[in-house]
């Protein structure tokens, strides 16, 4: 019969210290607690693990003062290896366990190898995989408020309720609600993602210094919105990009996250015609006028799309749909204005 998790568990916290300096070895003790940043063994201390059985807990019982998070020693195993399935965490505990000679003072413990870096395209994936779909949540509410209804067609982006932030390498770990958006290769091979931290009830970024950060590889790969064949949309944000596809549901879009990586954005191999979505700024125009170029030389016809405003979702939340369609009518071929616009030519 399998161990139960809280035989396990406690096994665990019979070697707590241990525990801790193999997994948690950026932190250090400190009387009867252990203090680190957080439970994936972040300099700091946010976080302290309980060492001994006192009247105020059980030993390997750890608490994060900066989260609010709590749990038990197989979640520092978890967290600190970036395990999703139960049986992996089982699998590596079980096997510290049962290790007859443990280096607990190894300050590069070979098991913290496995675990995904910050940043990383790993933890990318691994934070995608840990987010819920977006209906009904803050996001949709966000969205929404930026006068985005159209929602059709975003399983690229994700929600996650509780999604860490850290202001600086030494500042103290936050959490967030936040939009998590996939970041995918021509092949739709998830390679980075990007985060928008929301405030709690969804009407705004979170107030902190950087609302917006990514991770992973994102030079020539996008946030997708629908599949292109022959003709789609390129654009920097993804909150510009979604009000675009407000007005022009039907076409594939896909958003680089910033100018630098929209002039640098690769091509389909099935693609002959690109818009090229434009924010009216320095940055905007000159990633523009590199995209174009890309465009031109590879054989794909480019047709640059401006806004009113700076960009397109202040066209849209301070203009309207309407608005927003009859302005782009106007820039589209006409083939297209029939085809995604149902207008009359």
């Amino acid at each position: 019969m399998a161990e139960p998790p809280h035989d396990l568990a406690r096994r665990l916290a019979d070697r707590a210290e241990a525990v801790c300096r193999h997994y948690l070895s950026n932190g250090r003790r400190q009387g009867n607690y252990w203090m680190v940043g957080d439970v994936r063994n972040t300099p700091g201390r946010s976080m302290f693990v309980r060492l001994k059985d006192t009247a105020k807990g059980s030993a390997g019982r750890w608490t994060d003062a900066a989260t609010g998070e709590h749990g038990d020693l197989l979640d520092v195993v978890r967290e600190a290896l970036g395990l999703i399935a139960f049986g992996d965490v089982a699998k590596e505990a079980r096997a510290f366990l049962g290790a007859p000679h443990i280096e607990v003072r190894s300050p590069t413990p070979v098991h913290l190898r496995t675990r995904a870096p910050a940043g990383s395209i790993g933890a990318g994936r691994r934070l995608f995989r840990m987010s819920q779909p977006i209906n009904g949540t803050v996001v949709e509410t966000y969205l929404r408020g930026r006068g985005i209804t159209s929602l059709h067609g975003t399983g690229a982006l994700r929600f996650h309720p509780r999604c860490y932030y850290r202001p600086d390498d030494l500042g103290p770990t936050e959490t967030w609600p936040a939009l998590i958006a996939a970041v995918t290769d021509l092949g739709g091979r998830l390679t980075g993602v990007h985060r928008t931290w929301l405030a709690q009830d969804g009407t705004g970024k979170a107030p902190i210094d950087t609302p917006r950060r990514a991770m992973g590889d994102l030079l020539g790969n996008a946030v997708r919105f629908g599949v292109p064949c022959s003709v789609m949309a390129a654009g920097e944000g993804i909150e510009t990009t979604l009000s675009l596809r407000c007005a022009l549901p039907g076409m594939a879009m896909a958003a680089a996250l910033s100018a630098a990586h929209l002039a640098a954005i690769l091509f389909p191999p099935t693609l002959r015609r690109l818009y090229i979505i434009h924010d009216n700024d320095p940055a905007g125009d000159g990633a523009r006028d590199r995209l174009f170029e890309r465009a031109i030389e590879a054989g794909i016809e480019a047709i640059v799309l401006s806004p009113r405003m700076e960009d397109f979702n202040e066209d849209l939340h301070y203009l309207g749909l309407e608005p927003l369609r009859t302005s782009i009518a106007d820039q589209l071929l006409r083939r297209d204005r029939v085809r995604y616009l149902k207008l009359a030519a």
